[in-house]
């Protein structure tokens, strides 16, 4: 660390930034999608292609975003946008299918029957 000059750790400090915007908006947009959907069950979430269409907004957006942050000047090429689409899905993908096989997802969908007297829908949930 100590041999390290201001460049190497002037990248490095890049690298962390791009991964951990990247991750960021990627669990943003699994709880964007989550919020689009808290009134279906979970099987119609899934399919639900509103859902699917924030994640993709979220990699599109990341190029500009990260050019007007000045992480990326001139230099933004394909590897660069993979790596943001990979990172963004997956981290997306991971706390979208958390979300939805936990109980948030189904206490959203049993408040939203409760609300609408459909407590005969979900037996012995409401005994």
């Amino acid at each position: 660390m100590a041999t390290e000059t201001q460049s190497q750790r002037q990248a490095h400090v890049l690298a962390v930034t791009r991964t951990g915007i990247a991750a960021g908006l990627g669990v943003a947009a699994a709880f964007g999608s989550w919020f689009l959907t808290q009134d279906m069950t979970a099987a119609a979430a899934s399919k639900d292609q509103t859902a699917q269409l924030i994640v993709l907004a979220a990699v599109v957006v990341q190029p500009l975003l990260q050019q007007a942050m000045g992480i990326y000047k001139d230099d933004f090429g394909a590897k660069d946008f993979l790596f943001i689409l990979l990172i963004t899905f997956s981290m997306w993908f991971v706390t979208w299918t958390v979300i939805l096989t936990s109980d948030a997802h189904a206490a959203a969908a049993a408040n939203e029957a409760l609300a609408s007297g459909a407590k005969h829908a979900l037996p012995g949930l409401f005994s």
